[in-house]
């Protein structure tokens, strides 16, 4: 049977897995899956179980409303995320808990606050949850804002909201809430023993990026500082003795383009004199942040202690990786190869991890005897997309390499159907700046190659997966990155005949959005371009942006660095640009607000400029993840529609100018 060619709407048959979770005895594992459903114009999410013998998958919900499971300490229920009987306008979402010998889902709390990352304690008799308190508000009241950031990409405005840690009695019902104060917290863990909780929290909106650990002693407790206010700390885990806890931290001393190191610090330790241990030290970010448009990412820089093991994922390169390590002893590798780890989970030495590659989407599988004499053994539990394998013709990316005028060394990969004659090529820049291609799915790419395009993309400077050094660009956006933009379009276009110089085409979106403005005020060379939820001026997303001191830190002071906020602005720039330019936005884009689209719009049209503007009413900076399903099929559309006028369906392209 013919395989059918890769369409927008194709994404709606992916399945994308989330959130595993073992059960006591590690026979088991329950965790989401997720699917668009075009109909509804949303996601569907139900809980699935299986045996990690291999026995056996049973689907435990059918109402495309649930998610987030998580074992009892028993075994024998599962705490569960709902939002069965409301509809998409009903605010937060419903706790639920489901015995599973007769699977009878019964609702225990409803917060139209919304409720996050539910679990038991360890006798059974709480459970523990984050959830938002909302100052209670007229909504057509004027909006009295005292702090900054007053809006979060996602969440809307926040000004008047708090998110805290709270426990429920199953019993009685009594809600309490555990943390207070001015403060969100973002991450917990309770200690084995049930008598301490440890939680992550931000004191310092300036610097919303860092994150200290704080450990509670006991009921009514107020939360112990362990950490020194210098750290951007993902997550944390404790030892199975309680004596220690793990973390996976960035100094961030060093800014945002440091990796992460994983460090154990002694819950003991008091503010001003934490003990840090650092229990490896490989310069490469412990998380994943590799691009993909086909999953529902939730464990990206997990970190778990289970028995004598710390267990971490790697970002190397174009791959994400897993490992474990003995404190005082060198790491071991666990999942490794051309693929991404995007979730994991571990119990009594037993490893289930989801992973993905360009060609494969996610699956399920588990890993036993791990590290034994004869390697690890892997076997796949799940075959959820097989299907999607089966019937659509998934194309390879092929790899390459290169060596930057510097002597660094560049990654990239080159996605066609064909190679027998010349393809108008679209080169696609990722956001971040510190995110990565590779070994990871992409929708959109093999969108662009079943239309007939050729899709050449790589990590260029500030990309992750590398040492510091390599991801590190603050204040110098648009020098070394662009020039190692040129030299892969150089290099790609000299090595692989089927790339056709004379009919490039430039995208990206967020940092991507930035380069494609950048590279289209400073060369000619490209036939159209395409900048989605891009940055027009840094001068200007300073002031308006959910993050202003991610902004600061990777540009500098706004008030010291005028003048090379302008220069480093494509705005700057404007006059030059002769590429007729697509410009893609979400309304309800609080990373990089609508204002940096639409200043770009007016510039361009005041000057008699090619340029059109598509904006998504509803949507924020996530659309080409997690957008509504028929918006993100109308966004690709857009795309292919601007390419075919300006590469397919225009005058016959001219020669184009040096590269160099």
């Amino acid at each position: 049977m013919m395989k059918q060619s890769i369409k927008p709407e194709d994404f709606a048959n992916y399945r994308f897995l989330s959130h595993p979770d073992f059960s006591p005895d590690a026979k088991r594992v329950v965790f989401s899956v997720h699917q668009a459903n075009q109909t509804q114009n949303d996601y569907d999410s139900d809980m699935v179980l299986v045996e990690t013998d291999g026995s056996g998958t049973t689907r435990l919900t059918y109402g495309g409303k649930d998610s987030s499971p998580a074992f009892s300490p028993d075994g024998s229920s599962l705490l569960f995320l709902s939002k069965r009987g409301m509809t998409k306008d009903d605010k937060g979402n419903a706790l639920y808990v489901m015995r599973l010998l007769d699977g009878e889902p019964r609702r225990v709390l409803r917060r139209e606050e919304g409720i996050e990352a539910p679990i038991f304690s360890s006798d059974g008799k709480l459970v523990y949850f984050l959830s938002r308190i909302v100052a209670n508000e007229d909504k057509d009241a004027p909006k009295v804002v005292k702090r900054v950031p007053f809006w979060s990409n996602g969440l809307g405005f926040v000004y008047n909201s708090r998110k805290h840690l709270f426990s429920m009695n199953f019993e009685t019902g009594d809600l309490t809430q555990v943390t207070m104060g001015d403060f969100d917290v973002s991450t917990f863990r309770l200690a084995h023993s049930g008598s301490r909780i440890g939680y992550l929290a931000g004191l310092d909106e300036t610097h919303s990026y860092i994150r200290d650990l704080f450990v509670l002693d006991g009921p009514g407790s107020e939360g112990r500082k362990l950490t020194n206010s210098d750290m951007s700390i993902t997550d944390f885990d404790w030892s199975p003795d309680d004596s220690s806890i793990v973390i996976n931290g960035r100094d961030v001393s060093h800014g945002l383009s440091s990796n992460s190191r994983i460090l154990i610090v002694q819950p003991t330790t008091g503010v001003g004199t934490p003990k840090l241990t650092k229990i490896e030290d490989t310069d490469l970010n412990k998380g994943n942040s590799l691009n993909s448009d086909a999953r529902f990412s939730e464990g990206a820089g997990r970190v778990v202690w289970d028995q004598d093991y710390i267990y971490y994922m790697q970002e190397e390169g174009a791959s994400v990786c897993l490992y474990r390590v003995r404190p005082e002893r060198m790491p071991e590798p666990l999942v490794i190869g051309n693929r991404s780890v995007d979730d994991y989970d571990v119990k009594n030495g037993k490893v289930v991890f989801i992973s993905m590659d360009s060609t494969h989407l996610q699956e399920l599988s588990v890993i036993e005897d791990s590290g034994d004499d004869n390697g690890n053994k892997e076997r796949r539990l799940t075959s959820f997309n097989q299907k999607v394998e089966q019937d659509f013709d998934i194309i390879s990316q092929e790899p390459f390499f290169f060596r930057a005028s510097d002597g660094a060394v560049v990654d990239g990969w080159v996605l066609a159907k064909t190679k027998d004659k010349k393809l108008p090529t679209i080169v696609y820049v990722h956001g971040g700046p510190k995110t990565a291609f590779g070994n990871s799915y992409m929708h959109e790419f093999q969108v662009f190659a079943a239309k007939g395009y050729a899709v050449l993309y790589g990590n260029i400077r500030g990309s992750a997966g590398y040492a510091a050094g390599f991801a590190d660009i603050r204040k110098h956006f648009g020098e070394r990155d662009y020039q190692d933009l040129l030299e892969m379009i150089n290099f790609a276009t000299s090595k692989f005949s089927f790339l056709d110089k004379d009919r490039l085409a430039i995208a990206g979106g967020s940092y991507g959005g930035f380069m494609t403005n950048w590279a289209i005020g400073h060369t000619d060379i490209f036939k159209a371009a395409v900048t989605d939820r891009s940055i027009s001026s840094w001068r200007s997303i300073f002031w308006v942006q959910d993050s202003p001191d991610i902004a600061r830190e990777l540009i500098g002071d706004p008030f010291l660095e005028q003048d090379s906020l302008d220069t480093m602005s494509p705005l700057t720039y404007v006059r030059n640009i002769k590429t007729p330019l697509l410009i893609i936005h979400s309304m309800e884009d609080y990373r990089c607000p609508m204002s940096e689209a639409v200043q770009l719009l007016t510039a361009l049209k005041y000057l008699g400029k090619t340029v059109e503007l598509v904006l998504f009413p509803g949507e924020n900076h996530d659309l080409s993840r997690s957008g509504k399903p028929k918006h993100r099929v109308a966004r690709i559309e857009h795309y292919l529609r601007w390419f075919d006028t300006y590469l397919k369906d225009g005058e016959k392209a001219t020669p184009t100018q040096s590269l160099s």
